[in-house]
Formats: C-alpha cells, structure tokens, sequence
C-alpha cells in the first residue's frame, strides 16, 4: 500500500516537473519571437530620422519626442539587429555600413505604410507625402506651371521637390530617398526605369559682345561658368569644347542658374543652358545665344525611378500632368 502510495506521488511529481518544463520552454520560445519581430515601423522611423538628420536630439525634436526615447529605440534596435548602426562624436552620430544598408528598406517601408492607409481611406482623393527629384533648370522651365496646376487640384498631397544634378537625383532614386527624379538622360542602369519626358535645345551662352563661338574658340583664356560636380550640362560644355581642341578651362562655379546667368552677363565668362530659359535675357540684350550642331545641342530630360517601387498614386497622377509638356518646342519663342 505504502509502495503504491510512493508510487503514484512519484509520478505526479514527474508530471509536474514536464508541465513546468513544457511552461519553461513556451516562455522562451515567445521571448524568442518577440526578440525575432522587435523591429518595427515605430523603430525604423526612428532610425530613418537618425540617420537623415545626423543626431538623436534632432530626431527627437522632429519626432516630438524626448531624446533619452530615441536613443533607447535606437540601442534595442541595434541589440536585435545585432550591429551598431551609428558611431557616436562630439557632433551627434555618423551611420555605419549596416545603417546605410538599412535606410533604403525604412524608408520603403514607411512610404508601403503610408500608401497602406491611404488606400484604406479610398474616397478618390490623393494624399500622403510624395518626394522627387528635378535639375533645377527642369523646375524653373518645365515643371511650374504643372507643379502649381498639380498642388491646385490636390490639396492634400505633400509635394516635395528637391533639385540637384543628374548624379545626385540618380544616386537619392537609387537608395530611396526619392520617389523619382526629373534628370537629362539617357540613364542606363539596371535597377532604373525612365520615361522620356521634356527634349530640350542646348546652347552656349556668352556676353553680349561676343558675336560667334568661332570668335570664342580664337580668345582662348576661356573661363566656364557651371554648377557643381555633377551636372550634366557642365558636362556637355566641357565636350564641346573639348571637341573643338580647347584644353585648360578654367571654372566659375556657382550653386543657381540665376548666378551663373549674372556672372556670364558680366562678362566673367560662358556657360550651356537650355535655350528656353535664356530666351528672355538673350532678348533684353543681356546675353548672347549661340546655336550648336544638332548632334551637341540637343538633350533629353527623363523621368526616372527605381524598379522595385510600385509607383503610388499621386506620383502617377503627377507624371499625367508633366506628360503634355513632353510635346512643346523646346526653343523659346
């Protein structure tokens, strides 16, 4: 009697010890999964606002939040990822290659989110943030009237046009900072896709008092007036001359078309710009226009964007309004 009474406290307390080892093994796995999915859209738009703004204070104030949050999101973020994503100095943070490996797919999955309750809404209006790119040439002659006839009929669209050159607009579509960039092309890059949308006629420009490029090329001493790095018409310029055996430019650069129209109109030297927007100041007088050979003068602006986004609404409603343009003459009237 006594034996079976041992017995069977024996095995209820092996029964015991399976449950709790079953009870053990339970917790750990969902410690596991919750350590697994710790990365979330709360912490990415964190780590997109860090690593955009370069420091914690500036993300928390962007964020409306306290900075001692930012950081600790940031820390368990880089616990569960199990990298440093930023190098902490004096100054605030610098990313590290796992960072900028990192921001492309926040900021996607932060614009997916966005695209995600707007679509939930579906009441035929367009809204949300849409970010892209333009020469800054493109904004001032092609995209104003289409921009303010686009802004007027959504109002509730974010839009966000930032310029720059052909390679930085290339470079922000490439790592998704952009969600497409108005640039001269072609483009040819394997995880791009372009649409022709502006032809455009480019011509030398000088002061005033130079009367043909033949009278340019004899002057030597040339000095060329062009944007940063980069820039594709810069680029173009420096072929032309190049082409007709001139070595040695020597470079004015200036961060704005008007500056550089300025500087050329004070004589200080010569630049390539799209014929439509010199027009006007060639009629006042202030400057001279020079036509080139078909071959060099003639350009393409293309809308490019990265293959793996599927373009949002707004962005495509935008191109429906840039596409008309794509059909005027480039030449000012």
């Amino acid at each position: 009697m006594r034996e079976a009474l041992r017995d069977k406290r024996l095995r209820a307390a092996r029964a015991d010890r399976h449950r709790a080892g079953n009870l053990l093994n339970l917790t750990r796995t969902a410690k596991a999964t919750r350590r697994g999915s710790g990365m979330d859209a709360a912490d990415l738009r964190i780590f997109e606002a860090v690593a955009r703004l370069g420091g914690m204070n500036r993300a928390a104030a962007e964020l409306n939040t306290v900075q001692s949050n930012v950081t600790t999101r940031i820390r368990l973020l880089e616990a569960e990822l199990g990298v440093p994503l930023f190098r902490r100095h004096s100054r605030g943070v610098a990313p590290t290659a796992a960072s900028r490996a990192l921001l492309p797919y926040a900021v996607r999955i932060a614009r997916l989110l966005d695209e995600a309750r707007h679509a939930v809404i579906n009441d035929g209006k367009l809204r949300g943030l849409l970010t892209v790119g333009s020469l800054e040439s493109t904004a001032a002659v092609r995209l104003s009237s289409v921009l303010a006839a686009y802004v007027e009929a959504n109002p509730e669209v974010d839009l966000v046009l930032r310029t720059g050159t052909s390679c930085e607009l290339i470079q922000d579509v490439l790592e998704h900072r952009l969600e497409g960039a108005f640039v001269c092309g072609p483009v040819v890059h394997p995880d791009l896709e372009e649409e022709l949308m502006f032809r455009e006629e480019l011509v030398v420009v000088t002061p005033r008092s130079v009367r043909s490029l033949d009278e340019l090329v004899r002057r030597g001493n040339l000095k060329i007036v062009v944007l940063r790095a980069g820039c594709s018409y810069r680029q173009r310029l420096e072929a032309v001359f190049a082409k007709r055996h001139i070595a040695g430019l020597r470079q004015l650069e200036f961060g704005t078309i008007d500056g550089i129209l300025a500087c050329v109109s004070g004589g200080f030297g010569v630049t390539l710009l799209p014929r439509s927007l010199v027009g006007s100041a060639a009629r006042a007088g202030r400057l001279a226009i020079h036509e080139l050979p078909r071959s060099e003068g003639e350009a393409e602006t293309v809308f490019i964007r990265h293959r793996d986004n599927v373009p949002c609404r707004a962005l495509l409603s935008l191109l429906d309004y840039a596409r008309p343009a794509s059909t005027h003459v480039a030449a000012a009237e």
